[in-house]
């Protein structure tokens, strides 16, 4: 008996054609971004469940029910999710904390964010089956700390932004997966070392709550207080915004394993609009089929997603004023032409008020119809900007009313008349907020290509086999038993019809089989009942094991603080780290952080027992002896052959990333963490003790209560800044470039050797100094004076008292030194010290950040 045979074969790529090729990782800072995410293609989402414990607290997020569903859309689509926990947590919220984490896993999370080290380490000692990646925000920038991670079992590691391509590649050597940022709003500063938000107003960037003060304006003055940046360069502090688009190949090939898109906290379709331009330009490096046209399209879909304009200066190992986006900080969206003509209208008399027995009033409205020739299509209901080039600030928008293509000219309503030559902008695109808007609330967004088998043998059941492409899990449903047709038979045709109906499913048939005996009969219902129980035994198969989480009760419970307390016991006896208190055999000291030999001198004049400088510092000039290095919080592969030789066996050595600590730790040096490796909490305070460390400086960001626990803990010494300026900000671009004055070569710049500060809006100095490599540092506008509570600190094990003296001269490194060796005495005398001086603050000893 003849068999008729169908076999039709998908040409799109599927994700397992694209190996070597980077995931695309998208946000969704609710469930119609996700949505959106998920429609644009993305292979994993990343986003926040309920909004304690993340990076973008003022996003909706998710709660529980919203979240479930958002992983079992993902899930049957073939993407993963990712919760991010990116922030520092307190000691007393580590059991919410991992309650949190938790309870995403069992709803479907396929790893987790984690800035925290404290929180990493809990995480993997309670549940070692959960997927671990490192947030960019735990500030690791080169393959030595990237091998730490792994060591203490993080899956991935998210690499610092400012990184180029050839750092990348040699990162990647240690086979470590790699996440790499690929699109959307730049930091200035180095991630997860900004302070500058919660100087400003306690809203920290390491707790969620960033304020964005580097989008605002700034003035560079000099000594004098005047102004010297260059004309129109109001916002120094404002990078336009990353773009890879074009380099996906070179990302891959550097070993890019996830390629990010930023903005949880954008629309949904600004998501829909990046995520599915990168899915279309990751397919086209996968199929090698691109084209002009092709591309162009990419290009108009970023550009009208709101954009600060495009660098991809880090890549390739720039940070100069390409990147940079001084004129403004808001959306510049596509350039599509401009004004030619307008027109006046008469003034139109509005009213307002009257109603319920209210006063009548009445305004004069202006109006002006007015002409715009086009370089680009624009579509109906697009939000337009016009700016006259005179003065930007003065703009307004308007909506074009219709369609129209480049070369004609359309009139827009608008409140007045604007001048010909004015620029004419998309801002907001219609038809990507119609798109978003189709995908919003759908619980199917995109479908899972399948291959299908269908067996109609005379005699024998009839089945429908379904697996899907990427080969993650496959189902067979047999049914009734094939029959002889009575009247007119099956053909191949009719079967690829009604099994291919696959209705409300999340799937899609890409890819046949049909095995068909000669005059076969069947009911077209019997068909379509089989087909429908193959693809839900198919959404069973792949949903079983994050179903399987809450059955086979493998996901332990989340610990107590008591169950935390006790194994950290365990982890320190373990590590041969001595129990608390050991640290109390140290006396009280001061201690200075000084840039120059004169200042050294100065200190250890006025009482300063231990002396800090930086490396670069330390390379240059006749030092006094015993000064210790503090090495820098960025150290990326070029960094090393200047930073590595001050970790020496058995001398002490400040160090400022995880990298840094990893060397320390190797050579036998007495590594003291600095605050830029946040310890909020006992957890990371054991982690680090554990892998090194052997005394810590607190964070500027605890309260005073905090900073006592945690000292009270400790089994090596603990420090606090307690006098100076604290450091608000690294940043890899040169701050002074916003003169226009660059010289291309650090050590000849005459501005670096100058006092210089940004100037706020408020009229507060934020003193800006730049380093011989050409990274910026700006410290906060007001000093910090702690020293009234060194007998609170001193009481609770805190010995060593730092002032930051760093931008100080002799005379005033001599006073804050002799003040803060005067607070000591008071205190060990059991004095109260004396009151802060007049100007300072006191930081977040008393208002903790949020």
């Amino acid at each position: 008996m003849g068999v008729s045979q169908l076999d039709i074969h998908s040409r799109r790529p599927t994700f397992l054609e694209s190996h070597g090729v980077p995931e695309l990782l998208a946000p969704a800072g609710g469930p119609e971004p996700f949505n959106a995410a998920l429609a644009g293609g993305a292979d994993a989402i990343y986003c926040g469940l309920g909004n304690d414990f993340n990076a973008r607290r003022g996003a909706r997020n998710f709660d529980d029910e919203t979240f479930a569903a958002a992983c079992r859309h993902a899930h049957l689509a073939g993407a993963r999710v990712y919760v991010t926990v990116n922030v520092v947590v307190t000691t007393d919220e580590m059991p919410a904390a991992l309650a949190l984490v938790r309870r995403a896993w069992l709803l479907g999370a396929d790893a987790l964010i984690i800035q925290d080290w404290g929180l990493l380490a809990e995480v993997r000692r309670t549940w070692p089956q959960m997927e671990c990646h490192v947030s960019t925000q735990a500030n690791v920038h080169d393959a030595r700390g990237v091998v730490w991670c792994r060591e203490r079992g993080a899956a991935r590691v998210t690499l610092s932004r400012e990184l180029s391509l050839a750092e990348i590649s040699r990162i990647a050597q240690e086979g470590v997966e790699l996440e790499c940022f690929g699109h959307g709003a730049l930091c200035f500063c180095y991630s997860g070392v900004c302070l500058m938000s919660s100087l400003a107003g306690g809203r920290s960037a390491n707790r969620g709550l960033c304020a964005q003060p580097c989008r605002l304006p700034y003035d560079l003055v000099d000594e004098e207080g005047r102004p010297i940046e260059a004309m129109g360069s109001t916002r120094p502090l404002c990078p336009k915004d990353y773009r890879t688009i074009d380099h996906i190949r070179e990302m891959a090939e550097a070993g890019a394993g996830s390629l990010k898109v930023e903005g949880r906290m954008k629309a949904p379709d600004y998501v829909l609009g990046v995520v599915g331009a990168y899915r279309d330009a990751i397919d086209a490096v996968v199929s090698g089929e691109d084209d002009p046209a092709r591309r162009a399209a990419r290009d108009r879909r970023l550009r009208r997603s709101f954009n600060r304009d495009f660098t991809d200066s880090y890549l390739w190992g720039r940070s100069g004023n390409e990147m940079m986006s001084y004129e403004r900080s808001n959306n510049r969206g596509e350039l599509v032409g401009e004004v030619v003509g307008s027109r006046p209208l008469a003034d139109e008399l509005v009213r307002r008020g009257g109603s319920n027995g209210g006063r009548e009033r009445h305004r004069r409205v202006t109006r002006a119809d007015v002409t715009l020739r086009l370089d680009a299509p624009v579509g109906a209901g697009d939000l337009l900007e016009i700016r006259p080039l005179a003065d930007p600030s003065q703009f307004l928008t308007v909506h074009a009313e219709t369609d129209a293509q480049a070369g004609e000219t359309i009139v827009c309503r608008a409140p007045r008349a604007m001048e010909p030559g004015c620029a004419v902008r998309v801002i907001r695109s219609q038809r990507a907020l119609d798109d978003a808007a189709r995908v919003a609330d759908k619980d199917v967004v995109r479908l899972s290509p399948v291959r299908v088998h269908v067996l109609a043998r005379l005699g024998k059941p009839f089945s429908v086999a379904l697996e899907t492409l990427d080969g993650r899990a496959h189902a067979e449903v047999q049914g009734f038993t094939v029959e002889a047709a009575r009247t007119r038979p099956v053909t191949v045709d009719d079967l690829v019809g009604h099994v291919g109906r696959m209705g409300a499913s999340p799937f899609e048939p890409q890819d046949w089989s049909v095995e068909l005996d000669e005059g076969c009969g069947m009911g077209f219902s019997a068909v379509h009942k089989v087909r429908a129980e193959a693809c839900a035994r198919l959404e069973e198969a792949l949903l079983v094991g994050y179903v399987a989480r809450e059955k086979d009760g493998a996901t332990a419970p989340a610990p107590d603080a008591g169950l935390v307390a006790r194994r950290l016991g365990e982890v320190r006896c373990a590590a041969g780290v001595a129990e608390p208190s050991a640290a109390a055999a140290e006396k009280p000291c001061a201690c200075a952080l000084v840039s120059t030999p004169e200042t050294a001198e100065a200190a250890l004049a006025a009482g300063a027992e231990r002396v800090y400088a930086s490396a670069d510092d330390l390379a240059s000039g006749t030092w006094p002896a015993g000064v210790i290095a503090w090495l820098d919080e960025v150290c990326r592969e070029p960094d090393h052959a200047r930073l590595d030789p001050w970790a020496a066996p058995g001398a002490p050595v400040a160090v400022g990333n995880v990298s840094e600590l990893a060397l320390a730790a190797e050579r036998g040096a007495k590594a003291e963490v600095r605050s830029c490796i946040p310890v909020h909490n006992e957890s990371a305070l054991v982690a680090l003790e554990a892998a090194g460390a052997r005394g810590v400086w607190l964070s500027g960001e605890l309260t005073l209560e905090e900073v006592c626990r945690l000292a009270r803990a400790a089994s090596v010494p603990v420090g606090l800044m307690v006098f100076g300026r604290e450091r608000a900000m690294t940043s890899e671009h040169c701050v002074l470039q916003v003169t226009g004055c660059c010289v291309n070569d650090c050590a000849r710049c005459e501005l670096r050797r100058r006092r210089l500060s940004l100037r706020d809006r408020d009229a507060n100095l934020l003193p800006v100094r730049t380093d011989l490599n050409g990274r910026s540092r700006i410290w906060a506008s007001h000093p910090l004076d702690a020293t009234p509570q060194a007998d609170a600190l001193i009481e609770a094990g805190v010995f060593r008292l730092l002032v930051d003296a760093q931008i100080m001269d002799p005379a005033e490194t001599t006073f804050a030194v002799a003040r803060t060796v005067r607070a000591i005495r008071a205190a060990l005398a059991g004095h109260k010290p004396a009151p802060r001086v007049q100007g300072a603050v006191s930081g977040h000893l008393f208002m903790g950040i949020g």
